[in-house]
């Protein structure tokens, strides 16, 4: 990974996106991919679509979301403290004690989710959202009114890092590193002509609705649909391996397997993995994926889809962990998967 698309990685990662207002980090998207898409359009969702080859028949769709869950303040007492609800799967008992910006009506503002003080009785086991809430310095009610409105969002104020072993850790690497991936597998396959149809979207809402996938995937009509996502990591303590099965970070990107996932698809990602010695790792998805996949294979007449996902660590925290080799592992694989492609692929089970 060269210093200008580990630049962009952390230009997305530290960018603020929460679920349905992705505007700042689709803009930064853009402003990257067009230096080598052939074509690029948004639509009325929030959806950014790159694309290659726009004339040829044979289409392949990657998508990777790049909204975050967030908070969302609801109420604002008179003392100016703010209540909030969730937008996406956020945890509100690790937000205790945290730093949060408030992306408020004139620009950001800091505060911190308050705590009980161990003297005063501490934190109870029975923690609710409704009992928390987010002090922001307001001196009352009408001070805190001059700086946030209802329904603005909230999101962890962490930073991004560099840790040992090419390891990072920031806010929202679900999935600012899916966006990362489609963009920067989308460049390196401009530079080589493909034979095919090459579509890169950074979809928005996959953390609240997904709906963002199912409209993207129902413009181009894709012949074969790729997800790019993370996945849990069960390789640190406490993990029940035997139910949640093996997915180390550094061991590779992985690939899905269960009724969802297209089998014609997963079996050329794997021979294009042995081909050119990438490590992969498998994950079951019997049911669905709980990814812009499952949108994007019930859209237009059924798209054929497959799941490749970037294995992380504390999923939903404000501090998620990846594996930089396993970034750059991702993109090399479906880099060398659509390079491979002839356009007379046909990914039906059963011929009549």
């Amino acid at each position: 990974m060269n210093q200008e698309s580990k630049q962009f990685l952390q230009d997305l990662i530290t960018t603020p996106s929460p679920s349905g207002a992705e505007y700042a980090i689709q803009q930064k998207w853009i402003n990257y991919t067009k230096q080598f898409a052939h074509k690029i359009q948004t639509d009325a969702v929030g959806n950014v679509i790159a694309c290659l080859n726009p004339n040829n028949e044979f289409k392949v769709m990657l998508a990777g979301h790049c909204d975050e869950i967030a908070f969302v303040v609801s109420y604002i007492d008179d003392n100016g403290f703010l209540s909030v609800i969730k937008a996406g799967g956020i945890s509100h008992k690790i937000a205790l004690g945290m730093r949060v910006k408030v992306l408020g009506k004139n620009g950001p503002i800091y505060g911190v989710v308050g705590v009980p003080a161990e003297h005063h009785g501490g934190v109870g086991d029975n923690l609710k959202l409704e009992d928390i809430y987010i002090d922001c310095g307001a001196i009352d009610k009408e001070d805190m009114l001059k700086h946030v409105n209802i329904g603005d969002y909230v999101i962890y104020d962490t930073n991004y890092s560099y840790m040992l072993n090419d390891n990072i850790v920031g806010r929202g690497l679900d999935n600012k590193t899916g966006a990362f991936i489609v963009a920067e597998v989308l460049k390196r396959v401009a530079k080589a002509e493909p034979k095919v149809g090459v579509y890169a979207v950074s979809t928005v809402n996959e953390e609240t609705n997904m709906g963002g996938a199912y409209f993207a995937s129902s413009s181009i009509n894709p012949t074969l649909g790729i997800a790019c996502d993370v996945t849990f990591a069960t390789d640190y303590p406490n993990v029940n391996n035997k139910k949640h099965g093996t997915v180390k970070i550094a061991g590779g990107p992985v690939l899905a397997k269960g009724a969802p996932i297209n089998p014609v698809a997963n079996s050329l990602l794997a021979e294009v993995a042995s081909k050119n010695n990438i490590p992969v790792q498998y994950e079951l998805t019997p049911r669905s994926t709980g990814t812009d996949a499952d949108k994007i294979r019930v859209s237009c007449k059924g798209v054929p889809v497959a799941l490749v996902s970037l294995p992380i660590r504390y999923m939903h925290s404000p501090v998620e962990l990846a594996n930089t080799n396993d970034i750059e592992q991702e993109i090399e694989i479906l880099t060398q998967f659509i390079l491979s492609l002839t356009g007379e692929e046909d990914f039906r089970l059963l011929k009549a």
